[in-house]
């Protein structure tokens, strides 16, 4: 049984304009994608490249995802770049074909602890130095507001000591 897209396509917002290189499954995946990229602050076209590997049935290469998707070669390959990082996605061997292809990572604990090493932990650790500072300003802060800043720095060295603490927990949990 072939799949309707016509309810599909009818059903799509006007505001979301469907990419000429893409069917109307593709472009729902990629928009779904877009979204929880820009949810997590992540550039569009990180959702967009991720959400289009994930939904083809065969590896692409980067001229096949920046065609299909309608970006430069430059984005999709820092995107891809970025996607390989955290383990989003992988680098597959194409024998009839000299360039790389690439496939969706789709276990959610392989994606969820790549995101948590390489953009919650560096932003744990740079925390640290930033923290230093921070009560360094508080106590030379004027007599009239030390009180209030001091505490509130005080909250995030507690805030941050308990997500440093935490962090390494959700990674070696994820990791089973």
């Amino acid at each position: 049984m072939a799949l309707d897209t016509t309810e599909i396509t009818t059903r799509r917002p006007a505001s979301v304009p469907t990419l000429a290189g893409l069917n109307a499954l593709e472009a729902e995946a990629v928009d779904l994608f877009v979204g929880l990229a820009q949810v997590v602050g992540l550039p569009k076209s990180i959702g967009q490249i991720y959400g289009l590997l994930y939904i083809s049935t065969a590896a692409l290469s980067l001229d096949d995802i920046a065609g299909r998707l309608d970006i430069s070669k430059g984005s999709a390959s820092q995107g891809l770049k970025f996607l390989r990082s955290t383990g989003a996605v992988r680098s597959c061997d194409d024998h009839e074909s000299r360039c790389d292809h690439y496939e969706a990572e789709t276990g959610l604990r392989a994606l969820a602890t790549g995101f948590l090493k390489e953009q919650i932990e560096p932003h744990i650790k740079s925390g640290e130095g930033r923290l230093v500072r921070l009560k360094r300003l508080a106590a030379a802060a004027p007599a009239s507001e030390r009180a209030h800043v001091v505490q509130r720095v005080k909250q995030l060295e507690t805030w941050h000591s308990r997500a440093a603490g935490l962090l390494p927990l959700l990674i070696r949990f994820l990791g089973k």
